[in-house]
C-alpha cells in the first residue's frame, strides 16, 4: 500500500469539513431526433465523516471521497425560484416563474471533456449511441464543400444546416475519420445521448442534475437574472460565454475567441465556480419534458421519450435562439445527439 501523506488528507478533510458547514426561430438543436426507420447513408468516408487520527482505511475512504467530488461545487439546498414570468419562447414551457426546494448538491464546475470520457470508455468500452447508429449530426461548417453536396440529402429539413453524417461520434465530431480528438481533449464531450450521459455518470457514482438542480445552480444565488452573473450580456464589454457572433448560419465573426467548442475552463461564469454553465454546449438534464411521457403507450419502433437539456451552445445568438439565458429549455429525444450537446454530472451531498 502506497503510503499516506497525512498532512494533504488532513488538508482535504478541513476543507471537506468547511464546505459543509457553511415555436420560434432556433438552430435547429431540438430538431435532431433520430429516425427509427432511417435513411441509407453515404457510405463512410456522499459526505465522508471522518477524524484525522482514524485508522489508514479511514484515511483511505477519505482520498477516494475526495477524488470523487474533485472540481465539484457544492450548491447549497433551500428554496429558489426557476423559469420566468418574461418567457421569450412560450413552446418552450419557460413560464411561469415557480418557488422549488432542492437539498444540498454538488455539481461539476465543468462540462465533462473528451479526456474525461475517453477515461470512461477505455475502462468500461462503452460505445455511444451515436456509433451504434453509425451517424450523428454535423453543424455544416465544419463540413468541407464536397462532404456537403454528397450529404445534401441528409440534411434535417427544419433546420438545413444541420446534416446526418455517417461516422460521426465522439471520437470524430465532424465524422472525419481522419481527425479524432486529440487535439482538443480539454474541450467537451460531443455526440453523446442522454442515455451515453447517464452511463458516464453512474461510473464516476454521480447522476445527471434535475432541472431544477441544473437552473438553481446556473442562477448562481441571484434571483430571477438573465445570466449566470447578472442581466447584462457583456459587463464591462467583455465576454462571458461562447456563443454566436454574426449573421446565423453562414458567418460567426467569432468575437468571443472560439468558432466552435471552447476548452471546458474558459469561461468562470458565476459564484459557485461554475464554467461554461451557458453557451459552449447544451447540457443534458435527469428530467422528461412531459412528466408523462414514459406512462404513455408506445408503438413498436417509436421515438423515446424527450429530456429536458439546458444552456444553450456556441451556435445561439439573441436573434433566433436566444437560449443561453438560466430560464430557457429546449429537449431532445434519449438516444439523440449532436456537435453542439454534452453534459456535466451532479451528485448527492448526503
Amino acid at each position: 500500500m502506497e503510503q499516506i501523506d497525512r498532512y494533504h488528507l488532513f488538508l482535504v478533510f478541513f476543507s471537506l469539513n468547511v464546505v459543509l458547514k457553511y415555436a420560434s426561430g432556433d438552430c435547429g438543436c431540438n430538431k435532431l431526433k433520430r429516425n427509427v426507420e432511417g435513411q441509407e447513408l453515404p457510405s463512410e468516408r456522499v459526505i465522508f465523516q471522518a477524524d484525522a487520527s482514524e485508522q489508514s482505511e479511514r484515511l483511505l475512504d477519505l482520498v477516494e471521497h475526495s477524488k470523487r467530488f474533485e472540481e465539484m461545487s457544492l450548491i447549497p439546498g433551500g428554496e429558489y425560484v426557476i423559469g420566468t414570468d418574461e418567457p421569450i419562447f412560450m413552446n418552450d414551457r419557460e413560464a411561469p416563474a415557480r418557488p422549488v426546494t432542492i437539498r444540498d448538491f454538488f455539481l461539476d464546475q465543468y462540462e465533462v471533456s473528451n479526456e474525461q470520457f475517453k477515461a470512461f470508455v477505455d475502462a468500461t468500452g462503452h460505445i455511444t449511441e451515436a456509433e451504434k447508429f453509425g451517424d450523428s449530426f454535423v453543424f455544416q461548417q465544419l463540413l468541407g464543400e464536397a462532404v456537403r453536396k454528397e450529404y445534401e440529402d441528409f440534411r434535417v429539413a427544419a433546420a438545413p444546416w444541420w446534416y446526418k453524417i455517417r461516422g460521426a461520434s465522439w471520437k470524430h465530431p465532424e465524422g472525419d475519420l481522419s481527425r479524432d480528438v486529440s487535439d482538443r481533449m480539454d474541450h467537451p464531450v460531443v455526440h453523446v445521448s442522454w442515455n451515453d450521459a447517464v452511463a458516464y455518470c453512474a461510473w464516476k457514482g454521480k447522476r445527471l442534475p434535475s432541472e431544477a438542480e441544473w437552473e438553481a445552480a446556473c442562477r448562481g444565488g441571484r434571483k430571477q437574472k438573465l445570466f449566470p452573473w447578472g442581466n447584462k450580456l457583456m459587463p464591462k464589454e467583455q465576454h462571458q460565454m461562447n456563443i454566436w457572433q454574426g449573421k446565423f448560419p453562414d458567418n460567426n465573426l467569432a468575437e468571443d475567441g472560439y468558432d466552435t467548442t471552447c476548452p471546458v475552463s474558459t469561461f468562470r461564469q458565476n459564484p459557485f465556480n461554475l464554467y461554461n454553465i451557458v453557451g459552449n454546449v447544451w447540457e443534458w438534464t435527469a428530467d422528461l419534458w412531459d412528466a408523462k411521457d414514459v406512462a404513455r403507450d408506445r408503438k413498436p419502433g417509436s421515438d423515446p421519450p424527450n429530456r429536458v437539456k439546458k444552456g444553450g451552445s456556441y451556435l445561439c445568438h439573441e436573434s433566433y435562439c436566444y437560449r443561453y439565458r438560466c430560464a430557457a429549455r429546449s429537449q431532445n429525444t434519449e438516444d439523440s445527439s449532436a456537435g453542439n450537446l454534452g453534459f456535466r454530472c451532479a451528485a448527492d451531498a448526503n
